[in-house]
């Protein structure tokens, strides 16, 4: 039997008009996980889920080392990059001290389990932002 609850929470700095994209089930989120959502340009947005029932879309990318948040252990309101273990706010996308550094966050909202994201920001908030490539840096020499 399933249950379904409606709750809402929607993050402040989303916009009153704002237009909602439908992305996914709470449930389909892993809790103390996430699901990444491809965007048409720009890196992914990843979407966590904690043990409080928390949904929390940020963007996959650590302010450090571009390291991928979605790979990352998620704790409280916190996740743990796996690259080099920066702690990352979940709530805000800060970086916790001593570390510094902020990866963009996103509007949600939580409404019947379904879970939405602010359609404009998704098409729009850090889309020029792209992940470090490793390895030695690729040369051009002329001709």
């Amino acid at each position: 039997m399933t249950t379904s609850t409606t709750a809402t929470t929607t993050q402040p700095n989303a916009a009153p008009t704002a237009e909602w994209k439908r992305i996914c089930h709470v449930d389909d989120i892993p809790v103390l996980g996430s699901r990444r959502v491809t965007r048409p340009q720009g890196l992914d947005v990843a979407v966590f889920r904690n043990d409080a029932g928390g949904v929390f879309p940020l963007l996959d990318r650590c302010p450090h080392k571009g390291g991928p948040l979605s790979q990352g252990i998620v704790f409280g309101t916190h996740v743990a990059c796996p690259l080099h273990n920066w702690t990352i706010g979940l709530c805000d996308g800060q970086a916790s001290a001593p570390d510094e550094g902020c990866t963009p966050k996103f509007a949600v909202k939580v409404e019947d389990g379904a879970v939405y994201l602010d359609a404009l920001e998704l098409g729009s908030v850090a889309t020029d932002l792209t992940r470090p490539v490793a390895g030695p840096a690729r040369r051009t020499f002329g001709v």
